[in-house]
């Protein structure tokens, strides 16, 4: 029998509405400024004077800090508890929100060379990818303790819809925040200070997991080591998900750091003034994802096989209308209909994994998921250089692709069985959810 506590009554599958709220406002207040972010970046790249491949790989380093350190902090929930590393990640963000403030602000002022700005950037951006990884296993690994399978494609929905909810807020708010003082390094500025009333709010209201740490019978929980095993990229349980994820996080992400640039050469105006385009744009992406993961998910009770499958094919149709998009507004349909895809898509490969794996495995399972979703942004400056030469070349490349995957989600035996089993009462070496 299972030795886990009974869920509290109240929230999403036993978690407590309060908890699951605090949750989703640590990752959607992380969403809310990274894609704020990517939203203002084209125009402060083109007002300091930096190429536009090298305002791509601004986030490279961070990126590729963020794959290595996930699972690191996965196994450091394991050991501490959900609700510290949340803290952590929270910390990490707000001070690298600020350092690169301060950095733009240096490069708008013209007070260093472009190179420099670039480096500066790149290393406060750094603090995030190091630190920030922190919270993303620590919120995911919290809410599937909770969860039952049957009920986890609905609830990790529910958690990504922080994310996209972010990707509404920012981009609307990004503009907002460019303040007389600070111009374009305000968004930053403002994110660094949301981001610390958020860590307070966490340190003073969250409680931690009442299924951390888990338990056998006769063992002190802090005493009993974690099972370590082969790395989570490694497992032949979770290594085509891993595939999956990673290709749909690189053409996402592409696609996002690459809109900018297209709608300021659409519109044929000035960085400042496509900033309020960019903003709208990537707010009807964002409320397409919305309408994925609040919407059509628990509408149709969909399961992480319909997921993996549609989720790809809707974001390679949104590509293609984006590489034939005549005008900004065809853009801006193209960018949606993506975004409705890696809605449903991401969620897709997240619960298929999560589903994989056993109970105690599931923040070392998120931690290899976080790190696939971070390091494909050291692939974001190699479409944008794509850009440069062919417009339209990157998207399709994307939609190309979509296409490759979704013949995998039907060819491969994990993704075509990544739905939830039955309920059932397991036995002592295994834990119910």
């Amino acid at each position: 029998m299972s030795t886990a506590p009974t869920p509290a009554a109240g929230g999403p599958s036993g978690l407590p509405r309060s908890s699951f709220a605090i949750i989703f406002a640590v990752s959607m207040v992380t969403a809310m400024g990274n894609t704020g972010m990517i939203s203002v970046l084209p125009a402060i790249g083109r007002s300091i004077g930096m190429p536009d491949p090298m305002v791509a790989a601004v986030f490279s380093l961070s990126a590729l800090l963020w794959a290595f350190s996930s699972p690191f902090w996965a196994r450091i929930s394991d050991r501490y508890g959900r609700k510290p590393l949340m803290m952590v990640g929270l910390a990490g963000f707000m001070v690298s929100m600020a350092l690169c403030a301060v950095v733009v602000a240096v490069g708008l002022h013209h007070l260093a060379a472009p190179v420099v700005i670039f480096i500066l950037f790149l290393l406060a951006r750094a603090l995030f990818g190091l630190f920030g990884a922190a919270s993303n296993p620590a919120t995911q690994a919290y809410v599937a303790e909770y969860t039952p399978e049957a009920q986890r494609t609905q609830s990790i929905s529910g958690l990504a819809g922080a994310f996209s909810m972010g990707t509404v807020i920012g981009p609307f708010l990004a503009p907002l925040f460019i303040l007389p003082l600070l111009g374009l390094a305000g968004p930053m500025a403002c994110f660094s200070v949301i981001a610390g009333v958020m860590l307070v709010i966490v340190w003073r209201r969250l409680p931690e997991s009442l299924y951390w740490p888990l338990t056998s019978p006769g063992k002190s929980p802090r005493s009993e080591p974690v099972v370590r095993g082969r790395p989570m990229w490694l497992d032949p349980r979770l290594t085509p998900f891993l595939i999956y994820g990673f290709i749909v996080a690189v053409s996402q992400t592409a696609q996002g750091q690459t809109l900018g640039f297209l709608i300021i050469d659409k519109l044929g105006v000035s960085p400042t003034v496509a900033q309020g385009f960019i903003a709208i744009a990537m707010m009807f992406g964002a409320m397409a994802g919305l309408l994925a993961q609040w919407g059509l998910i628990p509408r149709f009770a969909m399961t992480p096989r319909q997921l993996l499958r549609w989720g790809v094919g809707v974001a390679a149709v949104g590509n293609l209308i984006v590489a034939a998009a005549p005008d900004y507004w065809g853009v801006v349909a193209g960018y949606a209909i993506s975004s409705l895809g890696f809605g449903l898509a991401r969620p897709g490969f997240t619960v298929g994994a999560s589903l994989a794996v056993r109970l105690e495995e599931q923040a070392r399972a998120a931690g290899a998921i976080a790190a696939v979703n971070g390091i494909n942004v050291v692939l974001a400056p190699a479409f944008v250089l794509l850009y440069q030469h062919i417009q339209a070349a990157p998207f399709l490349l994307n939609a190309g692709l979509m296409v490759a995957m979704l013949i995998f989600a039907y060819r491969n035996p994990q993704l075509r069985s990544a739905n939830p089993r039955p309920a059932r009462v397991e036995g002592p070496d295994e834990a119910l959810v």
